[in-house]
């Protein structure tokens, strides 16, 4: 199988290269942390963009949390997004899932002070927004975040990620914008085997390069 990036700052860079007209539009960049970080990172730099983070965290179904009935969506405005066909099925009590929020945002605020400090996330109204990923497999998690951003309202909202199958991006089509993916290869497999190094993105390295292009 070709390895088509170097790392994650490599498939950046050649993201970066195919967004090059989007900077006009003043775009805000949200990585899906962790591995979208340093991807988003390169993309942000080269078009001189706000970088911020988009975390999303599960809704887990009672006793069974790895089965998800939906997510909480980070950002300005705080979404929920929940699968309504499971949240029928399972029918869990309004106070499970008032719960469940609660507990995600928590977790959410508590990983975006570690990632960004104090500073407060970006305001998407009436904005382009470029949500930026290392890839992408079934998309369960960039779709919660395309719903979840949807909900703040931008301009115009765009998916970039260096590498996904052609199934996903064509489920994926109808819940933004644009899609860029520079490669959508026939024999898909994971997102890693198109890497040299995908290696974990440590919490080092996301402070890191948040605090290097907010100027901290």
């Amino acid at each position: 199988m070709t390895r088509l990036f170097a790392d994650r700052r490599d498939a950046g860079r050649q993201l970066a290269a195919r967004l090059a007209d989007k900077a006009a539009e003043n775009p805000v960049i949200l990585a899906l942390p962790r591995g979208g970080v340093p991807v988003a990172y390169e993309v942000a730099k080269a078009l001189d963009a706000e970088l911020d983070l988009l975390m999303v965290r599960k809704i887990g179904a009672p006793g069974w949390p790895e089965y998800g009935m939906g997510a909480v969506i980070d950002g300005a405005n705080p979404q929920l997004v929940m699968n309504e066909d499971i949240v029928r099925q399972i029918a869990p009590s309004p106070e499970y899932i008032r719960n469940e929020v609660q507990r995600q945002l928590a977790e959410i605020e508590r990983r975006r002070k570690i990632y960004c400090g104090d500073r407060k996330p970006v305001d998407l109204a009436d904005r382009t927004i470029i949500i930026v990923d290392d890839g992408i497999a079934t998309g369960g998690t960039v779709k919660a975040a395309l719903k979840g951003v949807q909900e703040n309202r931008p301009r115009r909202t765009i998916l970039a990620v260096p590498v996904a199958p052609r199934s996903t991006l064509a489920e994926l089509e109808s819940q933004c914008d644009e899609i860029i993916c520079l490669h959508v290869p026939v024999d898909f497999g994971a997102v890693g085997a198109f890497y040299q190094n995908f290696n974990q993105t440590e919490d080092s390295e996301i402070i890191s390069l948040m605090d290097s292009l907010r100027g901290a």
